[in-house]
């Protein structure tokens, strides 16, 4: 009873409260925390289900008592990127650099989303639920149209397809000026870059074959690296919008949008270069000691 009190205050919480516009934070300092209702909500719900369903899952789990700390303390890790990067200053600060603004989206989709990922929480969010909707979730969960429809978009080429299409859509220049102007387009930004990363790291951590991964993440790097490029390297500038408040920072315009192509060129596709190495040297391990090389997701 106490989970689904805590769901419809905070579903009365994101639909009673309007939304805070880029430029009408309530803050009492020059770095402002990010108060949206639709950003707090979602978070404090999955810190909520996954609190209350580590407990009641704890007991049925087949893991042991240290690999269970490890996922319950990997997922904590990732939800605390995701929440710093969504409503920390950083969230503020990146609304008016370009360069922060990148650093924000790197956080939630190559160190969040991984986390998040490898803590593999859809068992123990489901158990956070109360009785009757788990049941109802189950039920829908375990239909023939929903398991193919995850194992066609969770399959390796769709999900680095999608993730790769999320990434170039969102930084064309037009449609990326326009959500930092408008505050649920921002929204949709950042769900579109932690949704389809979520998928994308799922598929490579847990259901690619490990060879196959390290390819997919190869790609990605490669893809990322060139978007990366193309923003660092313009003799113009690209992102008027999001880079017009860049002076007040120490920065022209254009020095704004050189770092941060540089920060998803360079950081960001070290992380995903990295990821590619260790499932690489992961699935050679295994070729050699006559492994299959994969790793299969036990739904229990």
């Amino acid at each position: 009873m106490r989970t689904g009190s805590a769901i419809v205050f905070l579903a009365a919480i994101a639909a009673s409260q309007p939304a805070l516009a880029h430029e009408g934070h309530e803050h009492s300092s020059s770095f402002p925390w990010t108060f949206d209702p639709w950003i707090l909500a979602p978070l404090a719900l999955s810190a909520i289900l996954f609190a209350c369903g580590s407990l009641r899952f704890r007991p049925r789990s087949p893991a042991g008592r240290h690999a269970f700390t490890r996922r319950v303390s990997t997922f904590w890790s990732g939800w605390l990127v995701l929440a710093g990067a969504l409503v920390s200053p950083l969230h503020w600060l990146g609304e008016h650099v370009f360069t922060v603004h990148m650093i924000e989206h790197e956080l939630v989709m190559a160190v969040s989303a991984p986390l998040i990922v490898l803590a593999r929480p859809s068992a123990m969010l489901l158990w956070g639920l109360p009785k009757i909707i788990r049941r109802k979730a189950a039920q829908v969960l375990a239909a023939k149209a929903v398991r193919r429809a995850w194992t066609f978009l969770s399959s390796g080429t769709v999900a680095t397809l999608v993730h790769g299409m999320a990434i170039w859509a969102w930084h064309a220049p037009v449609l990326f000026d326009a959500a930092v102007e408008s505050v649920p387009l921002h929204r949709l930004q950042h769900l579109c870059f932690f949704t389809t990363a979520i998928l994308f790291w799922w598929s490579v951590i847990w259901k690619t074959n490990r060879g196959l991964a390290g390819w997919h993440l190869f790609l990605t790097m490669l893809h990322m690296s060139i978007l990366g490029a193309l923003i660092a390297l313009s003799p113009n500038v690209l992102y008027g919008l999001q880079t017009q408040g860049s002076g007040k920072w120490g920065l022209s315009p254009l020095e704004d949008q050189q770092m941060a192509g540089l920060v998803m060129w360079v950081p960001a596709g070290i992380i995903y270069a990295g990821a590619a190495l260790v499932l690489v040297g992961l699935w050679v391990r295994a070729s050699g000691k006559g492994g299959a090389g994969g790793t299969r997701i036990v739904v229990r």
